[in-house]
């Protein structure tokens, strides 16, 4: 039995059905019955669990072959990352308790990074999760390439995308959903000892541009990226209402200026396809 954590959503989602496509037994991880029913009715069993509760957890992963972890994104962490702090506390005690055989977590690009910013949020939980004597996998892919669906609304309207990432020439490591899903639950079916990370990206890296000049031929129209002047930011989170911008403003200049990036070479990573082709 495979426990799936955020199988409802696109990257579990993905691993749930691998798995079922490769007549694996699937225990789904929700936080609610009524999101697990559709699960249910393709044959999985289903578990209820909060991902700050001990005890949820622990019932939710007992007895599994292995568990995919995956936690809920936090853009506007509290000063310190105290939410981090308990869900990492609460997934130790889960897996210790429930002695799972292994177990793949749900990391990040750049979660060895000394500096402090959002992702930070993953190098807590992997520091907890590493004191375990369990074989886990530290999944660490590139910057999501569904993070362009926030740029169809702007491009069709305006032709004008807004870009933090900069300079808008500067290579992204960038990755899909879907090929997250596919290595984890290829990872989940592999026998290995003691802790490693893998690390995850697309055949190439896309720069800002290329993707606007992806927009441009899909929209058949004039698309460009515009980059968001850097002292703007704290004023723009914050009307959006972010009390604390700061981690994500931190996250941003890591890519930005190439400090948040894999932790091994090139040689080291894994490279999977996905459906991007430049116009």
């Amino acid at each position: 039995m495979y426990a799936i954590m955020g199988i409802t959503g696109q990257i579990g989602g993905v691993v749930g059905r691998v798995l079922l496509a490769a007549n694996q037994p699937v225990r789904a991880v929700v936080r609610n019955a009524g999101k697990g029913r559709a699960w249910a009715d393709r044959g999985c069993e289903v578990a209820l669990a909060t991902i700050e509760d001990a005890a949820s957890l622990t019932t939710a992963f007992r007895g599994a072959k292995g568990v995919f972890v995956l936690v809920p994104s936090s853009f506007d962490p509290a000063s310190g990352f105290p939410e981090a702090q308990a869900i990492a506390e609460a997934l130790r005690k889960a897996l210790d308790a429930a002695s799972t055989a292994r177990v793949v977590y749900l990391s990040t690009i750049g979660a060895q990074a000394t500096q402090s910013n959002l992702l930070t949020q993953h190098t807590i939980i992997e520091e907890a999760l590493g004191t375990l004597p369990l074989p886990i996998t530290f999944l660490r892919p590139a910057w999501i390439m569904e993070n362009c669906s926030w740029d169809v609304a702007p491009a069709r309207a305006q032709g004008v995308i807004p870009s933090f990432l900069q300079p808008l020439d500067k290579p992204v490591p960038m990755v899909a959903t879907a090929d997250i899903g596919r290595l984890a639950a290829s990872l989940l079916q592999e026998h290995w000892t003691g802790h490693r990370a893998v690390e995850l990206e697309g055949p190439r890296r896309v720069t800002p541009n290329e993707i606007a000049a992806a927009f441009a031929g899909l929209l058949q129209r004039p698309v460009r990226m515009e980059a968001v002047p850097r002292e703007s930011w704290e004023e723009l989170f914050t009307a959006q209402g972010m009390k604390n911008p700061t981690p994500r403003i931190q996250m941003l200049d890591g890519f930005n200026e190439g400090w948040i990036d894999f932790e091994r070479g090139p040689a080291a990573r894994r490279r999977e396809s996905f459906p991007w082709r430049p116009c």
